[in-house]
C-alpha cells in the first residue's frame, strides 16, 4: 500500500467512524505551495468517544498502531503512530489540542479534492502560520521551505491580516518578513 493509498484508507475509516479530523503537515502544504515529496502524513483528529481499537479495526491488518503514544513538545498533543509496513509510510495522528491557533485552524478547516476524495485541511493562512510556528520552534529547514512556497503560489489570495495577527502572537512575524522578502518579485 503506497502512501496516497494509505492516506485514503485513514481519511476513509475516520469518515465511517465520524471522526472529524483534518490533514496537516507537507500534505497540506502540498496543496497549497510546490509539492515535495513526504514519507508521512499529519492527521489532526478530534476521537470523541472513538477508540483507536475501532480505528485499527476498521483499518484492518496493512496498519500497524504502535503501542506507545508520545507527547509531542511541539503540538503539546499526544501522538500515536501508524505504520504501514508493506510501504514503509506513516501516519501521525495528532490529537486536537486546546491550544488557540489549533483550535482555530480546525474550526476554520474546508474540504478539498485530494487523492480522489472530500479531505478536509487548514486554510493556506492556517497552514502559514503553523509552518512559521514550527519552522522557529523546530528550526526545520521544509517548515521554512513550505512557508515560502505557499505564498509564493497563493500570495494574493491570502488574507494577510489574520496570518500577521497570529504571527504577531507567536513571535514569528520577524521570520515572516524574512521569508517573503526572499520570495522573487511577481512569483
Amino acid at each position: 500500500m503506497q502512501g496516497d493509498e494509505a492516506v485514503v484508507a485513514v481519511v476513509d475509516a475516520l469518515d465511517a467512524l465520524g471522526v472529524e479530523y483534518m490533514l496537516v503537515g507537507s500534505l497540506s502544504s502540498n496543496f497549497y505551495g510546490i509539492p515535495r515529496l513526504t514519507e508521512d502524513a499529519d492527521i489532526v483528529v478530534e476521537l470523541g468517544k472513538v477508540s483507536l481499537h475501532d480505528l485499527m479495526q476498521r483499518l484492518g491488518p496493512e496498519f500497524r498502531l504502535e503501542p506507545q503514544a508520545s507527547f509531542d513538545t511541539i503540538t503539546m498533543t499526544t501522538r500515536h503512530i501508524l505504520r504501514v509496513p508493506s510501504s514503509g509510510f506513516t501516519i501521525e495522528l495528532f490529537q486536537l489540542s486546546d491550544n488557540d491557533h489549533d483550535q482555530e485552524r480546525f474550526r476554520r478547516r474546508g474540504p478539498v479534492s485530494l487523492f480522489g476524495r472530500t479531505i478536509a485541511i487548514p486554510t493556506a493562512e492556517d497552514v502559514i502560520v503553523t509552518k512559521l510556528y514550527w519552522a522557529l520552534t523546530r528550526r526545520h529547514p521544509k517548515d521554512r521551505e513550505d512557508v515560502r512556497d505557499v505564498i509564493a503560489v497563493q500570495n494574493e489570495k491570502l488574507d494577510w491580516d489574520y496570518i500577521h495577527s497570529w504571527a504577531d502572537r507567536h513571535g514569528t512575524r520577524a521570520l515572516l518578513d524574512e521569508i517573503r522578502r526572499e520570495i522573487p518579485p511577481g512569483v
